[in-house]
């Protein structure tokens, strides 16, 4: 897989065979290069790519030099790799002018600044959820694992637990769900793990309309989450959550201000 694909002058003549195979694997390669340098804040050496994406060092060296050529990455001033200005700023004008993201922020606003709390929208993908816009409190906020764009399981989630209950439209499907993955992963002492169980958590949910996480995901944090309908009447496009520390705001008040919080959800224009 190394090679100089899709650099320089290709060899041959369109269609020859393996040319658009070479030129795929070098596009792969700079993405693969794209999402590493993602997960470096601080940046990354050419060293530490190569050794993560598992390439030659003059391989990877060629992918970063397309990324920088485009402004996708940058070198600062120790020499190390990060995400380019151009990047940031395509990736950020592309979430803002979402239609989702643009009708969904103003609830997670008055949601956060309504509870003290974190807002959250989230979608689901298979077996996880992604989230799409996240507020924090105006004041007294403490900082989450969740970010926008990040993941989780659906299963120990409030919105996965949700949308689960919504796409999984019977016992049995649950069931099926639940195996196909293998053993539900265990995130806290209170993560449901046994498909008897999870099969009965979705239910509470359909019967209730919310979706709780007690501590399910993260140690010290609950949330309550209802669904979000921006396209279909039948199927929820995604989820929103207020997600609390729960020492501060326990899920007993969450659950208790329920129906204000769909109030809320409920205003999205």
């Amino acid at each position: 897989m190394s090679g100089p694909a899709g650099h320089g002058g290709a060899a041959g003549h369109p269609g020859e065979p393996g040319e658009g195979a070479e030129r795929v694997v070098g596009a792969e390669r700079v993405l693969v290069v794209l999402r590493e340098l993602a997960g470096h804040a601080d940046g990354a050496t050419l060293d530490e790519v190569s050794r993560a994406v598992g390439g030659s060092k003059p391989t990877i060296h060629r992918a970063l030099g397309a990324l920088r050529k485009v402004g996708f990455a940058r070198q600062d001033e120790r020499g190390r790799y990060v995400l380019g200005d151009e990047f940031l700023r395509l990736a950020f004008a592309h979430h803002e002018q979402r239609p989702e993201h643009v009708r969904i922020r103003p609830v997670l606003q008055a949601l956060a600044s309504r509870f003290g709390e974190t807002a959250h929208y989230a979608v689901l993908d298979r077996r996880e959820i992604v989230y799409r816009a996240k507020v924090d409190p105006p004041t007294g906020a403490v900082k989450l694992t969740s970010e926008i764009g990040g993941r989780n399981p659906a299963h120990c989630t409030g919105v996965g637990k949700l949308l689960l209950s919504h796409a999984l439209g019977s016992d049995e499907a649950v069931r099926v769900w639940v195996h196909a993955g293998g053993d539900l992963p265990r995130r806290t002492a209170n993560t449901i793990t046994r498909a008897d169980a999870f099969v009965a958590e979705l239910t509470r949910i359909r019967e209730r309309g919310y979706a709780v996480d007690d501590e399910e995901n993260e140690d010290g944090v609950a949330c309550v989450a209802v669904p979000v309908w921006l396209g279909s009447p039948s199927v929820p496009s995604g989820a929103v959550s207020v997600s609390a520390i729960a020492y501060r705001t326990p899920l007993r008040t969450l659950v208790g201000a329920v129906d204000e919080i769909r109030s809320i959800t409920g205003g999205i224009g």
